[in-house]
């Protein structure tokens, strides 16, 4: 669940999970099938996309970081990136109001 309840609760409307596969520090692991050793260098992840108003992106970050961290390697990454204009397709809105 992610914390999903937490984002509802602060205001966030829709979120896009996707689950992907990469690696960041802990690299991969070695894993054995049929007696043979196989190197697993991609690990599941799951990757969170979420477009919020400039008002909002402080307290998502902080839902986000409090929902989610373990101390643990793996925890995740977060990415702030600017959105030059958002457009609901269905209505034409445009701004803030399409997202």
């Amino acid at each position: 669940d992610l914390g999903m309840a937490f984002l509802s609760e602060i205001g966030i409307d829709g979120i896009t999970v996707t689950e992907v596969k990469g690696f960041g520090r802990q690299k991969g692991h070695t894993e054995i099938y049929r007696g043979s050793e196989y190197t697993v260098d991609l690990l599941p992840k799951v990757m969170l996309d979420i477009a919020v108003a400039d008002e909002l992106v402080e307290k998502t970050i902080d839902t986000i970081r409090r929902s989610a961290h373990t101390g643990k390697i793996g925890d995740g990454k977060i990415f702030v990136l600017p959105i030059e204009e958002s457009i609901r397709i269905r209505t034409g809105e445009h701004g803030d109001s399409a997202v």
